[in-house]
């Protein structure tokens, strides 16, 4: 019997939306909603690089990443030290992320951290984040090329994330947190606008997929893309942010 989902169709995003300048002290900052899921992205930007990078003439982008305690419905403890793995992995996968889309030689040598701080979570933390930060990103280039800091634009695509899942022999997209836990399999997607793959991070919790489950995921994960790239382009338009 396959899974009767709730309000939305099984190819349906959960609403989504973006809230600009929500810390306007930082060179970029946004707030995407994703269904439940609120994560605040901010970027900060150092006129340096780390020491290995000194002599290679270019610049950097790393994230960090984290959940506030009541994030969830049961409080979690602060990771002051970033010691946990899922903390690791998700800010290596922003960091990677927003690397494989950018110029990093026309950045010249500085660095842009990526901050991505899980206000309410309800599963889509790490592809909500990977999405809202190639926008605080854009705005803080954006104020580096204004002022003459940068030479030129260093963002070659737009990139963003999505989830789904196998829940019940149904392939879901964008699942929240009831079908995330229940879901057989879970399928991080990160793409670039112009349809190449950056990470494909598929796992079978309880069950086993093929080939074919696995191109079906893969096309509607594409296809639910879509509206989250309309947004970042719409929202770049309305700040008035046209780079090529």
């Amino acid at each position: 019997m396959s899974y009767t989902r709730t309000g939305r169709a099984a190819d349906e995003l959960r609403p989504h939306s973006i809230i600009v300048d929500f810390a306007p002290a930082a060179e970029g900052s946004c707030l995407i909603q994703t269904g439940h899921t609120r994560v605040l992205c901010t970027a900060t930007v150092e006129e340096k690089v780390p020491p290995w990078l000194l002599e290679q003439n270019k610049g950097w982008i790393t994230a960090e990443y984290a959940m506030l305690p009541r994030s969830t419905t049961i409080r979690s403890k602060r990771d002051y030290q970033r010691t946990a793995g899922r903390t690791h992995e998700i800010q290596r996968l922003i960091g990677r992320s927003l690397r494989a889309v950018v110029d990093l030689q026309a950045m010249g040598q500085r660095r842009i951290i990526i901050d991505c701080d899980v206000i309410q979570a309800d599963a889509g933390t790490r592809t909500a984040s990977v999405t809202g930060s190639w926008l605080a990103l854009a705005f803080a280039c954006d104020k580096l090329v204004r002022s003459g800091k940068m030479p030129r634009w260093p963002i070659k695509d737009q990139v963003a994330g999505v989830s789904l899942g196998l829940l019940d022999d149904e392939i879901l997209l964008d699942m929240d947190y009831p079908e995330d836990s229940a879901a057989g399999v879970d399928l991080n997607l990160v793409m670039t606008g112009s349809g190449r793959l950056i990470e494909v991070q598929g796992t079978g919790e309880e069950t086993t997929f093929d080939r074919d489950q696995l191109s079906q995921m893969l096309d509607l994960g594409w296809k639910g893309l879509q509206p989250l790239f309309e947004l970042q382009r719409q929202v770049l338009k309305d700040k008035g942010i046209a780079h090529s």
